[in-house]
């Protein structure tokens, strides 16, 4: 059989609440790529929401409400999602149809990218594998001038201990090598996608056993020393290693820290007592809230097509954080994953609107 997914259908917002609510609750079928859906043109409408169903002819601006939400955003701060391949966001980001799933995954940023609420996305392949420089010059080539990216930083660099495989519970001598960093991740960057790059994020994953905080902060001084002019933004996945002697480093070198939200770390606000005032541009990532699973977010929120779990304090907290950027005049990028609220255009449709 056909499979059909329930979609939400925001695509009119309204500036009061209870009129999002009660558009939020209109339910329209959108078709999900499926053999069994494609026509005899082999074709499915990915992304096309009920428009691809019931209309004959995509509105002349499906964003007319919320563009006039997106010109409260104070200047300097982008918001966007990490990655962007969710064919749940039909209605609320894509609006075109796609020949199929590849079709999509290949084309889909340059309409992502033309929602006027995102000045960002999260790149998060980019932390499996390196991106060659094909890919990446697709990328630019979807993207309007002016438009950053926020790209993880290769695993294999930025692991100190494997904890899966057949390296588990061996020290990555790769960690933090800068040589390696130079030829497989910033030559392909430098050849073809600098224009478009933000935030480096060198998000270290947590290990079991003792750590050396100090021997962390010194690793990671001797790889910003050698490192070209960018943005690097480190992400923490263990507490232990948020120390006076990290802070300072990053502060030396103009490097930011990431603010999490993730299961593992601190809030927000008390990893902002321990950094300090902002001396670089705020990074937030808004992956999962604090003592949750991953996969149990995935098979409760997906499709991610409208906030299933929301976090007023969080909110709370990421305003907080891009009020303080506004006023010492740091630029603010913030990436919000599905697993935070269940969807997250909705998530930053929802943050920006309390700014």
């Amino acid at each position: 059989m056909a499979a059909l997914l329930l979609v939400a259908n925001p695509r009119i917002f309204s500036s009061s609440r209870l009129a999002l609510e009660r558009q939020s609750s209109a339910i329209s079928l959108a078709i999900v790529l499926d053999h069994a859906l494609m026509g005899s043109d082999g074709k499915v409408p990915w992304g096309s929401g009920q428009l691809g169903l019931f209309e004959t002819r995509a509105p002349s601006d499906p964003f007319a409400g919320v563009r006039r939400l997106a010109e409260t955003i104070p200047a300097g701060v982008r918001f966007g999602t990490s990655s962007w391949t969710f064919p749940g966001w039909a209605g609320l980001v894509y609006h075109k149809r796609y020949a199929n799933r590849p079709a999509f995954v290949r084309e889909s940023l340059r309409e992502y990218a033309s929602h006027p609420l995102f000045g960002t996305v999260g790149i998060d392949r980019s932390f499996y594998n390196p991106i060659p420089v094909e890919d990446f010059a697709l990328y630019a080539s979807q993207l309007p001038d002016g438009f950053l990216c926020a790209m993880k930083v290769w695993s294999e660099l930025t692991t100190r201990v494997f904890t899966h495989g057949p390296r588990a519970g061996t020290v990555n001598r790769a960690f933090l090598d800068p040589e390696l960093f130079l030829t497989q991740v910033w030559s392909p960057i430098e050849a073809a996608f600098v224009d478009h790059l933000g935030p480096l994020i060198v998000e270290v994953p947590p290990a079991k056993g003792s750590v050396n905080a100090a021997g962390f902060a010194a690793r990671v001084d001797r790889f910003l020393r050698a490192m070209p002019p960018a943005l690097f933004a480190f992400e923490l996945r263990d507490p232990r290693l948020l120390s006076g002697d990290y802070v300072s480093v990053l502060r030396s070198h103009g490097a930011a820290h990431v603010y999490n939200l993730w299961r593992g770390m601190p809030d927000l606000v008390a990893q902002r007592a321990k950094t300090g005032p902002l001396w670089a541009p705020l990074v937030l990532r808004l992956m999962m809230p604090i003592n949750t699973k991953y996969t149990q977010l995935k098979e409760a929120f997906a499709p991610f097509d409208r906030l299933r779990a929301p976090q007023p304090e969080m909110r709370a907290q990421v305003v907080e954080l891009i009020h303080e950027a506004v006023r010492v005049a740091q630029p603010a990028f913030v990436l919000v994953n599905n697993k935070a609220e269940g969807c997250s255009p909705l998530t930053v449709q929802a943050l920006v609107r309390m700014l």
